[in-house]
């Protein structure tokens, strides 16, 4: 009898190989000092761990960051103090003899009037008005001449009476002259002001504003006796050239 044919099992298949991944190498840790100049990047510590990095919150100092600028004041040379501001001021009107410029006025009608300003010290002075206005002021050292072109005629007055006698004064001292009432800084501008009781007619009320970074004075506020207010402002003042003398001689024929 014929013996049954077995059947074999098939072979198994074989599994197909597979590599297994090779690990690919984390970068270097970033050095410190990287992206900075050379002699901050050498003087820059050396990286430590990741695990003992400090947090992304807290940024290291930078080699360039802006080191803390001066004050205001020290950069441009404003006084800290009211006192050294008004010696500043007494300082500059001390420094010279002479002075010319021109001016702006502006009358308590709001009346706007320009010319030009003249002084010697001790005791001179001349504001000539542009056209059409026909009045001059001329102080010759003891009187105060105001005088009307167009009519030929003058008012005199003796010079302590005017309220701005201080700017012809050989010395000037502003703590002594009259009442110092107050004085203030408003940016690179002080404010000094006075009051003078021996101005015809009662008492004056003068403001002077000095700059004190180009350190000239640029303004004056006069409030007379009766509170009329006159503003003058100064500009191209020349303290070099001395004013031709025969502009301060008051002819005292044409008095009224």
């Amino acid at each position: 009898m014929a013996q049954p044919m077995q059947l074999q099992p098939p072979a198994a298949a074989t599994k197909p190989v597979v590599a297994k991944p090779r690990p690919i190498p984390l970068p270097p840790i970033r050095p410190a000092g990287l992206g900075l100049p050379r002699t901050a990047a050498a003087e820059a510590p050396a990286a430590e761990p990741a695990a003992a990095a400090a947090p992304a919150t807290t940024a290291a100092p930078s080699a360039q960051t802006p080191r803390p600028t001066a004050p205001a004041k020290a950069r441009t040379g404003v006084p800290a103090t009211q006192e050294e501001a008004i010696e500043r001021l007494n300082a500059y009107l001390n420094s010279f003899s002479s002075l010319q410029g021109n001016f702006i006025q502006f009358a308590a009608n709001g009346r706007r009037l320009e010319g030009r300003v003249y002084i010697q010290r001790p005791g001179k002075m001349r504001f000539e008005y542009e056209p059409p206005v026909t009045t001059e002021v001329i102080a010759d050292g003891t009187s105060v001449a105001v005088r009307d072109k167009r009519l030929a005629t003058q008012d005199i007055y003796s010079i302590g009476q005017t309220p701005l006698k201080f700017l012809v004064r050989e010395r000037m001292d502003l703590a002594r002259e009259g009442t110092l009432t107050g004085a203030s800084i408003d940016g690179d501008i002080l404010s000094v002001r006075i009051e003078d009781r021996s101005t015809l007619g009662g008492t004056s009320k003068i403001t002077l504003k000095f700059d004190l970074v180009a350190n000239e004075l640029r303004q004056w506020i006069v409030v007379d006796p009766q509170g009329y207010e006159t503003s003058v402002a100064l500009y191209n003042l020349d303290t070099q050239r001395r004013p031709d003398p025969k502009k301060f001689v008051i002819d005292y024929q044409r008095t009224l």
